[in-house]
């Protein structure tokens, strides 16, 4: 890992690989890193968030998975970030504390989404206490309203944040709300905030409000395309940039109206990588092979700016 560089362009929310009878698959962490960096070129993941089923594991699991994320990340990744959210404050707490004790260049929190904080004084005083467990690691707030039904805005949680929360780093936006996301770069320019959006299929909107890159589960298997997609917006070639938008938005648009989640991407990744992810955890269940079929189809028969 790479201590004090600022996190920017592309981190892949980690699938967890799990065995056929849906016990987690650490063993295969090794080779998932290096399929990352070699094939991908992404050198940032984001473990035990959505895409990750966190939320589903226990917390030994938990630890188990960042562990192993530290260790075969050691060289070879620039930023490690733990989702340590949960239900529970202090789950949350000992998650922090484990993070900071493993070195993770960084920790991420959900808002709590069955008793939910209604107001910026609520989520800051939750947050806040996950923090102070890991008081020399970088702290990210994960904000995804669609799932949290959480829906205090960010420019507003924003706002002396740093005087509650000193090690606050920046935000991972998985919302549509541009306006918001907008407003919070325009107003904390000069706070030198990380802002990664989280909808892949509306990055290159984001980037053009300021956003530093993004935190999403099609960087896993789309990765390479995506960072080439950052470097035509950088030149700027713009009209190459949405070339290779709209061709992930059609790869997308095309799952999402066959059912696209967490199960789905599992499979999606299995394909492309040849890396056995294996089935999600109840309640999800396991893509369909018809599922399979016309996706690899659809993602084989994508022509790229590239040739590939």
């Amino acid at each position: 890992m790479t201590p004090g560089k600022k996190l920017q362009g592309l981190v892949a929310a980690t699938i967890t690989p799990m065995t056929p009878d849906g016990q987690i698959n650490l063993l295969l962490i090794r080779q998932y890193v290096d399929y990352l960096v070699s094939e991908q070129n992404v050198k940032n993941v984001f473990v035990n968030g959505t895409t990750g089923e966190g939320l589903s594991l226990n917390i030994q699991e938990r630890k188990q998975l960042a562990e192993e994320w530290v260790c075969q990340g050691k060289d070879k990744l620039d930023h490690v970030i733990i989702h340590v959210g949960a239900l529970s404050l202090p789950e949350s707490q000992e998650l922090a504390k484990h993070a900071a004790a493993i070195g993770a260049s960084g920790i991420a929190v959900i808002a709590p989404f069955f008793f939910k904080p209604t107001n910026k004084a609520e989520l800051i005083a939750f947050l806040q206490k996950v923090a102070s467990e890991a008081p020399a690691v970088p702290f990210y707030y994960y904000h995804i309203p669609p799932l949290t039904g959480v829906k205090i805005r960010v420019e507003e949680l924003l706002d002396g944040i740093k005087e509650q929360i000193p090690t606050f780093q920046g935000v991972k936006f998985s919302d549509t709300d541009l306006l918001d996301l907008a407003q919070c770069i325009n107003k904390n320019e000069r706070e030198q905030f990380a802002f990664l959006y989280g909808v892949d299929e509306q990055l290159l909107s984001a980037l053009a409000v300021g956003a530093d890159g993004a935190v999403g589960s099609t960087y896993n298997y789309l990765g390479r395309k995506t960072n080439l997609m950052l470097q035509a917006f950088a030149k700027p070639d713009l009209a190459l940039a949405r070339k290779y938008q709209f061709l992930t938005g059609e790869f997308l648009n095309y799952v999402i109206k066959l059912g696209f989640g967490v199960a789905q991407t599992k499979a999606v990744m299995t394909f492309v990588s040849g890396i056995p992810m294996g089935p999600p955890r109840l309640p999800l269940v396991d893509a369909s092979e018809e599922f399979v079929v016309k996706a690899k189809a659809k993602l084989d028969s994508i022509v790229w700016p590239d040739g590939d």
